[in-house]
């Protein structure tokens, strides 16, 4: 998939930075309708537990966002977890979710 289109490249790298910067398990970015980006890591905390792109959605939803133009998941899973597809799907439901390697690449759009 390298015709991705740069916007969307914007967030898988903004994705990926994230979680180079704290190593965490993953990292999520998403674009707003309004074209404001938000980005997130993996929360493990005793009492709170979110993927990455449950937690972008929640920064982008908690900064007045009322839709998304796409999401993107850095992750060495082979697939997007389904409670994350499903938090970008309550926004906004044909919103693109990519699926990116550590190096960036992205292996599918669910």
């Amino acid at each position: 998939m390298s015709d991705l289109d740069p916007e969307d490249q914007k967030i898988v790298t903004l994705a990926r930075s994230a979680r180079a910067r704290t190593g965490a398990a993953e990292g999520a970015a998403v674009r707003d309708t309004d074209g404001r980006t938000y980005t997130a890591t993996t929360v493990a905390l005793p009492s709170l537990k979110l993927t990455a792109l449950q937690a972008a959605v929640a920064a982008a939803v908690s900064s007045g966002a009322e839709g998304l133009e796409a999401a993107a998941v850095v992750t060495a899973s082979a697939e997007v977890d389904a409670d994350s597809v499903a938090a970008v799907r309550d926004l906004t439901a044909g919103a693109p979710v990519l699926r990116a390697d550590a190096s960036g690449a992205v292996q599918e759009t669910v």
